[in-house]
């Protein structure tokens, strides 16, 4: 069983930056694909960033150029930089396997002030 606790959240204004990190436990986390998802009241689960175990990454189009993911297997920690934050990023953020294998943890909430 993994379990996944997300930090980071807070409010901020439009054009501003977060990072968030994400710590999971697990023993074979290097190897596994994680990702960053979010979700917006009233809105499904979606999927914002993905890293596999050797680093290669995938961003949903609303966040390319803006969103960083990155790893740090050595901690089992995952991290997203996200700059020039929009009103249209807040939600709770969440990490987990990419696909999703595991429980949800509580996610972080991330509020963008316009």
């Amino acid at each position: 069983q993994v379990q996944l606790v997300e930090s980071g959240g807070g409010l901020v204004q439009a054009g501003g930056s977060l990072r968030l990190s994400c710590a999971a436990s697990g023993s074979r986390f290097s190897i596994t694909s994680m990702g960053w998802y979010r979700q917006a009241p009233g809105k499904q689960r979606d999927v914002v960033a993905e890293i596999t175990g050797r680093g290669t990454t995938n961003y949903a189009d609303s966040v390319k150029g803006r969103f960083t993911i990155s790893r740090d297997n050595a901690k089992n920690t995952i991290d997203l930089q996200m700059n020039n934050l929009k009103a249209e990023d807040t939600a709770v953020y969440y990490c987990n396997t990419a696909p999703v294998l595991y429980p949800w943890g509580q996610g972080t909430q991330v509020t963008v002030s316009s």
